[in-house]
């Protein structure tokens, strides 16, 4: 019987089990190599569930993805711009609050997310206790707890994998508000971005970017869209330039 491919990115910051979790999923059907163009490892990955066949990419760690480094430009670009069928964003359940802003970032690009609070088995040795269905309901995607090295919780993230492909899980992920003044400029700069890009990037992100003036974001979507994001660029500096 011919399975379906879907494909699958993993995220995380450094030392969250990440890499950890890619090799109990895949086993020995991986491979390593670079980015093309790029110094940055390249690890992918197979395994195949309920009769679906998924290819994993293990995502470099990072903190963010603002792009100020070859490792964060790769995992922001691959999220946009290759479109997963699902991005399993690998956290720290002992350190929570420091990993949640890659997982905020994540859910701004994409609302196909399941968030992963990993190292369990850690928490628990310290007393943290994390309110699991709060979390989930408070970033509006499923969260999944496990311990990787304990291959605990597995069934559980394959299960909600397997049910996300299905569209059988709705996600509304947050919306994180930013200032009034910055909002006010992502409020101008939208209909313009989605003039241009229509469904098929998330426009309030785009724009949120250009303000930041992520040149090698821009970089690439005029390589996608030519020469419309220039003016769009032009406008969002204009309009950054007078920010306080």
């Amino acid at each position: 019987m011919t399975t379906n491919e879907y494909t699958i990115a993993l995220a995380g910051n450094p030392n969250t089990g990440k890499s950890t979790l890619f090799n109990l999923l895949t086993g020995l059907r991986q491979h390593t190599g670079n980015w093309p163009g790029k110094t940055v490892v390249h690890a992918e990955g197979f395994f195949t569930y309920k009769d679906k066949q998924y290819k994993i990419i293990d995502l470099p760690g990072t903190y963010s993805l603002y792009s100020n480094s070859a490792d964060e430009e790769v995992a922001r670009d691959f999220i946009i711009f290759e479109k997963p069928d699902v991005t399993i964003v690998v956290l720290d359940a002992t350190a929570l609050e420091r990993n949640l802003n890659l997982a905020l970032q994540v859910l701004e690009m994409t609302n196909r997310v399941i968030v992963c609070v990993n190292l369990m088995d850690e928490a628990k040795k310290k007393g943290i206790r994390i309110d699991i269905a709060k979390l989930a309901k408070k970033l509006g995607v499923p969260v999944v707890p496990i311990s990787a090295r304990n291959e605990e919780g597995i069934d559980e993230l394959l299960d909600t994998i397997d049910l996300m492909i299905r569209g059988a899980i709705q996600t509304k992920p947050i919306v994180i508000p930013y200032s009034r003044s910055i909002e006010e400029k992502i409020a101008k700069l939208l209909p313009l971005v989605k003039e241009i890009v229509g469904d098929k990037y998330p426009a309030r992100w785009i724009a949120l970017r250009l303000l930041d003036g992520d040149t090698s974001l821009l970089d690439a979507l005029k390589q996608e869209h030519h020469h419309s994001f220039k003016e769009v660029a032009r406008y969002a500096s204009n309009r950054s330039a007078k920010s306080v």
